[in-house]
Parts: C-alpha cells; sequence; structure tokens
C-alpha cells in the first residue's frame, strides 16, 4: 500500500505546490465576514494527513487528487475569491504533524526525517523545506483545518480484536494521551502565529463495516465517540480562552456507510472514496460558512459551467469553446457582473467598463484593450448565431480578467468562477 501512496501522491505537482507556497500573509479578510467586499481572497491552508491531500487508492500516477480540501476551495469560489494551500502528507500522525508545525512557527526548514521517518508521501521534503513559506501562508489565514490522528489510531484495525476489552480500553486512552499532548503544541503555535485565524479540527471516523467483525464493530464505534469527546473537551477548552477551534464533526456521517463511504471492501483501503470526501467536505463547510452547496458537473462535450459572484450564470445562450478557449455571449456577462457596455457598429468593438477597468473587444482581434493597453488573446472575438439571432462572443479569461476580476477554473467540474 505504501508503494502506492507513493507513486500517487507523485502525482501532485512540483510547480502545484510551489505556486501554492507564495500565499502572502498580507491583507486577509475580517473573521467576522468571511469573504467581504474587498479583493483580498478568503485564505485557507490545510495541515494533516492522507484526507487532507485526498488520497484514493488504484489511482494513477496522473491522477490529481480531489479530496475535501479541493472541494472547500470550491465552497469559498461561491463566497468570494479564495485561495489554499494544502500542505497534507499522506501517513502523518500527530507527532508528526507537532515537529512540522513547530517548524512552521519557528520559520525553520526541516527534513522529511525530521518531520516523521519513513513517510510514504514523495513531497514530504520540499513541503518541510518551505516551512517558511508555510509560517508566511499561516500568518495571513483566514481558516485552518486539520486532519490527524487516523494513522495514530489504525493499529486497532489490526489489532484490536486480539485484545481484551480491558487492554483495548488502556489502548485506546495511551493513544488519546499521544494525540492530545501534540495537539495542544499544534493549537498554540498556530494560534500564536495567527490569533485571528478560525482553526477547525476534524474527528476521525471509524471505517471497519459491521459486516467485517461484528464484534469488534462496536467497540471501534465507542473508540470513535470516545475520540470525538476528546477532541470535543479540547475545542470547548480553547474557546473559554477566547481561542476560535471548532471541530467539524466528521466521524458520525460515515456511522453506518463505511463500506459505501470508504474503499474498504473494494481495495481493503481505510481512505474515503469520492462519497466519503465529499461528506468531510460538507461538514467542514459548514462549520467554516454555514452551508454547503452542491456543485453541478458539466459532462465533457456539455457547455461549461460558469458561477459569477457565487450565481450559475443560466442563459440561453450557451458557453462555448473555440480554439481552445471558452467563450460567453458579452452581454450575459455584462449583466451577471453589473458592468455597462457600449457597442460601435463601426468598428465592430464593444467597450465594457467596470470599477474603473475598460475593455475594449474587437470582432476578429488578435488583442483586447484593456485600459488603452493591447493585450493578445488566443482566439479572437466573433459573431455566433443562437437561433434567429446573433451574438457578440467574447473571450471569458481576457475580458473577466481585463475587468480586474478572479477567474478560477476546476477542471473537475469543468467550471469557471468568476469573483469580483
Amino acid at each position: 500500500m505504501l508503494r502506492t501512496v507513493h507513486k500517487y501522491i507523485g502525482s501532485l505537482s512540483a510547480a502545484l505546490l510551489s505556486s501554492a507556497l507564495v500565499l502572502s500573509a498580507a491583507g486577509a479578510a475580517p473573521a467576522s465576514s468571511p469573504q467581504a467586499a474587498a479583493k483580498e481572497p478568503y485564505r485557507i491552508v490545510a495541515f494533516g494527513d492522507s484526507l487532507t491531500v485526498g488520497y484514493e487508492p488504484g489511482k494513477g500516477e496522473k491522477d490529481v487528487p480531489y479530496g475535501f480540501v479541493d472541494r472547500l476551495q470550491e465552497q469559498g469560489l461561491l463566497h468570494g475569491r479564495t485561495e489554499t494551500l494544502n500542505v497534507g502528507i499522506a501517513g502523518l500522525k500527530s507527532q508528526g504533524l507537532q515537529n512540522f508545525v513547530e517548524a512552521v512557527a519557528a520559520g525553520q526548514p526541516i527534513g522529511a526525517e525530521a518531520i516523521q521517518p519513513n513517510l510514504p508521501d514523495p513531497r514530504t521534503a520540499q513541503i518541510g523545506a518551505a516551512a517558511p513559506q508555510t509560517q508566511a501562508a499561516v500568518k495571513g489565514a483566514d481558516a485552518i483545518t486539520i486532519t490527524i490522528g487516523g494513522n495514530d489510531m489504525s493499529q486497532l484495525l489490526e489489532t484490536g480484536s486480539q485484545m481484551t476489552d480491558q487492554q483495548l480500553s488502556d489502548r485506546v486512552q495511551e493513544l488519546f494521551k499521544l494525540y492530545s499532548d501534540s495537539m495542544k503544541v499544534v493549537l498554540d503555535d498556530l494560534h500564536g502565529l495567527n490569533p485571528d485565524a478560525l482553526i477547525v479540527v476534524a474527528d476521525q471516523y471509524q471505517p471497519m463495516p459491521e459486516i467485517a467483525d461484528k464484534a469488534l464493530y462496536p467497540k471501534l464505534g465507542q473508540a470513535a465517540q470516545a475520540f470525538t469527546d476528546v477532541i470535543d473537551k479540547m475545542a470547548a477548552s480553547y474557546q473559554s480562552q477566547g481561542v476560535n477551534v471548532k471541530v467539524a464533526h466528521v466521524a458520525k456521517e460515515f456511522v453506518g456507510g463505511e463500506g459505501t463511504m470508504t474503499h474498504i471492501i473494494a481495495d481493503r483501503d481505510i481512505h474515503p472514496n469520492q462519497m466519503g470526501y465529499e461528506a468531510m467536505a460538507k461538514v467542514f463547510s459548514e462549520v467554516i460558512w454555514g452551508g454547503y452547496t452542491k456543485l453541478v458537473v458539466h459532462e465533457a462535450g456539455a457547455p461549461m459551467g460558469i458561477i459569477v459572484g457565487g450565481k450559475e450564470l443560466n442563459t440561453p445562450y450557451k458557453p462555448v469553446i473555440k480554439n481552445g478557449a471558452n467563450f460567453v455571449a458579452i452581454q450575459d456577462i455584462v449583466n451577471a457582473v453589473g458592468a455597462t457596455s457600449k457597442w460601435d457598429g463601426k468598428t465592430s468593438s464593444a467597450t465594457i467598463s467596470y470599477a474603473g477597468n475598460t475593455v475594449v473587444i474587437t470582432i476578429g482581434a488578435s488583442s483586447v484593450k484593456v485600459n488603452g493597453q493591447p493585450v493578445a488573446v488566443g482566439a479572437p472575438a466573433f459573431l455566433n448565431k443562437v437561433g434567429k439571432e446573433s451574438k457578440t462572443y467574447v473571450p471569458l479569461a481576457a475580458l473577466a480578467q481585463g475587468l480586474g476580476f478572479d477567474v478560477q477554473y476546476v477542471a473537475k467540474l469543468r467550471t469557471a468562477f468568476i469573483n469580483p
């Protein structure tokens, strides 16, 4: 299994990690308003184990993980500009997380073996080396998420049936003590770096279905509930001190659905499948934003989705792909963002203005003018006949970015999110 984890996690490219690690600490949105009207993004930093990474067994080297953190990024984009840094490390235990966060707090690089010996995640050395940049990201974060403890507790799945009830209880308490000691350091360090950030810690679901071991199942369920109680008490203690620590109660979502929400039956693997990761994202999103929106996957061959300011753009003038670029009917976008437009029939050009920015788009031109300066486009605007009407279609990215909007395309959903 470790070899599989190594190959799969290796698909997270160094380029993606490096670009994520340049998040600035400046200008975080106020905690009282997760995504205020200002253009500063809502920043999330995700710490943890393979659940944070989004690992699933059976994936190839080219498969990019799609876990709960990726879905949180999407949920954030429904509220406004959002940036997410995922520094999850597959195989990490609570002591390993403590070692890594201590390095982050100190602003010092840390080696892979110093984080935790023999970790299967090939990105560990790179993540450890970037600890100073992660410190800057934590200082600028609005929310910090944590999943940890599953690798500490997983031994109970293998040895629990061989223990007496007392031995099992004693071992559980030992593991709780190790977890609690490490988490105190982690939470203290993260709060010390950013006293205003919301810190959301997940409890641990129990992955073994009842059919696998009817005698052990209720005992593992009791251990999972006891683990939740430990985290609840820890969060309550911090909250009583004015520290914004909350619990994402993901464990209860898996009870009775262990076989359908994880890979335990098909692959003998405890990690969530896509149903499980969505359930986790829903819980985290409800803690952070107070709700969760199930997003539509736009299938290949159908028009892509466009969400502007959190609302799906529904129009009879569907987006089209031409020469590899996404085009939209100009008036639809103008109306959706509240911009103004003016058509010049003599030059076959449209002038769109919003918040001090002006974009001039001319039919057939290889460039657009953004605030008077030419900007090359890969494909020019064109007239597209829809029914009996001809509509001016413009390159989505060039228009939205020219007007100062943030445009993020989510390949899994085939959807572009546009936020002012």
